[in-house]
């Protein structure tokens, strides 16, 4: 019997095309789930896989983290998930369970954490393995085009602010209006944050109104802790925009003992002023999560009505969906749907 094939599009070698392949579709092995994908989302994480640049990569490799779909078959041992469950697959792809990190409960801090669409084959394809505690499953009042971009940029930010120490009541602020901030901007608000957005430019404030925003800063008229200061300061500002001065810029509008949160990692080093900490500041940073929080960001987004703005594309199209938001022309997540 002829071994039935799926499309993909893969990385081949570093910098180089999106190809459109065959592959066979792969089978299940021990504790593993197949996923027949209907969307996944391109996310900017995936210039790991087009650089080639994430160590132990190998390619060629199909990319993709952010994948949701129904599930398909499942290997020997695996009794949590059965064919036809709604399901999605996020960042964190796996862990061993037996580091020290594993053995705490903290398995977004695994030794050996699998990444989805870097460690194995990832959601650019019709069809996907991977190991069972790394599928979370998918609200019914979410579509799987809606449920894609939650499994990443979504549960980026909300895990990040319900760990935040932010309290219902208390000031936040969202630095940046992108991916990650358009829905940063909406979890704060429906979590009882005083939401404050923070981006460059009067015509980003209407927008960030209609996500949640009570106020908005203009870091075109003055500095972010300027704007920050006018309004009391902030408890908390969550950078998601990767800029290092743009997030460098909010410590002075912390207010004492607040926390500038980053969760988008700018490629050169941030400047920070060590006497604007003494009175109790902290700048730290965030992971996404697991499975289950995943789970939880798509029932409290289903919940509450928080949607990613999204651009759909079909799998031939995907080296122009890259490119787009790579040079951030998408508004606000693409997602790539069968």
């Amino acid at each position: 019997m002829a071994t039935k094939k799926m499309r993909a599009a893969q990385i081949s070698k570093a910098n180089g095309p999106f190809e459109i392949v065959e592959r066979d579709i792969p089978e299940p092995a021990d504790r593993q789930v197949r996923i027949k994908v209907e969307a996944c989302g391109i996310c900017h994480s995936d210039v790991f896989v087009k650089s080639g640049g994430y160590p132990g990569l190998a390619l060629p490799r199909i990319p993709g983290h952010e994948l949701a779909g129904r599930v398909d078959s499942v290997g020997a041992n695996v009794t949590q998930w059965k064919a036809g469950d709604r399901v999605g697959v996020g960042w964190h792809g796996g862990h061993c369970f037996q580091c020290n990190a594993c053995r705490k409960g903290m398995f977004i801090n695994c030794e050996k954490a699998q990444v989805t669409g870097i460690s194995y084959d990832g959601g650019y394809a019709e069809y996907v393995v991977v190991p069972q505690e790394a599928v979370a499953r998918l609200p019914e009042k979410l579509s799987a085009v809606e449920a894609g971009p939650l499994l990443c940029a979504g549960i980026t930010t909300y895990n990040s602010l319900r760990n935040s120490g932010a309290r219902a009541g208390d000031t936040v602020a969202v630095q940046g209006i992108g991916g990650l901030g358009h829905l940063a901007i909406q979890y704060a608000a429906k979590m009882g944050f005083r939401t404050i957005a923070i981006s460059r430019g009067a015509d980003k404030e209407e927008l960030a109104r209609k996500l949640g925003a009570h106020e908005y800063v203009d870091t075109k008229d003055a500095p972010a802790s300027e704007g920050l200061k006018k309004l009391g300061g902030a408890d908390l500002v969550l950078a998601t925009a990767p800029s290092a001065d743009a997030m460098a810029s909010t410590i002075d509008g912390l207010k004492p003992r607040g926390k500038l949160l980053i969760v988008a990692a700018p490629f050169t080093p941030m400047s920070v002023n060590a006497m604007g900490l003494l009175s109790g500041k902290e700048v730290a940073g965030w992971p996404s999560g697991t499975a289950i929080e995943s789970e939880e960001t798509m029932n409290f987004s289903a919940l509450t009505g928080v949607r990613a703005q999204i651009e759909t594309f079909k799998l031939d199209k995907v080296e122009e969906a890259f490119a787009k938001m790579m040079s951030n022309d998408i508004r606000f997540r693409a997602v790539l749907t069968f």
